[in-house]
């Protein structure tokens, strides 16, 4: 899938899952892809900060990131480490088919 592709649809299911961090000023929207290979969660927050991805791999901290170009290099990254756990069509599909 195509990085533009994944953008505009975490994007989308963001603005229609966010939910407050309650200040008002901070939103999240967590998406969980459980697999053969682990659990692996996404939490895609809008804060003053900017844009910040945590992901959780098997319940535990794997990354706290900023930025769209520094969430795909650790998700590259992440992939190398835990093979079969992160397939961006199969799982940006599944978050395009909610949305």
């Amino acid at each position: 899938m195509e990085r533009a592709d994944i953008e505009r649809i975490f994007e989308a299911y963001h603005e229609k899952f966010k939910k407050t961090e309650g200040d008002r000023s901070s939103w999240s929207a967590v998406w969980t892809d459980m697999t053969p290979a682990g659990v692996l969660e996404l939490n895609l927050t809008k804060c003053p900060r900017g844009t910040i991805f945590k992901v959780f791999v098997d319940k535990r901290k794997a990354a706290e990131i900023e930025g769209w170009d520094a969430f795909f290099t650790t998700m590259d990254a992440l992939d190398v480490k835990h093979p079969g756990l992160y397939d961006p069509d199969r799982l940006f599909e599944e978050m395009a088919s909610v949305i």
